[in-house]
């Protein structure tokens, strides 16, 4: 996914947050995208998603929507996905 947007804190001492993927969400098979899919709306711990790292990427770039953060990409073995959006 591109990005997230939207987030709101659901149970702030656990991280819980709740959101949508925004600007490109694709079904990734054998480290390629295979096809687009509809935006996501998710609800997760960021420590169980940290918890669950496989990966990261080497470059860091600008993510979010104000203000923003440097990150490298992540490859987590599991997060939480629970609908998808109308758009």
């Amino acid at each position: 996914m591109t990005r997230f947007h939207y987030t709101v804190p659901v149970h702030e001492r656990q991280t819980v947050t709740t959101g949508m993927t925004r600007d490109g969400t694709f079904w990734i098979e054998k480290g390629e995208i295979a096809y687009p899919v509809k935006n996501l709306r998710f609800t997760q711990s960021y420590i169980e998603v940290l918890d669950n790292v496989e990966m990261l990427g080497s470059e860091v770039r600008l993510s979010g929507d104000e203000g923003g953060v440097w990150t490298p990409a992540i490859k987590a073995s599991a997060f939480r996905f629970t609908g998808v959006t109308e758009f």
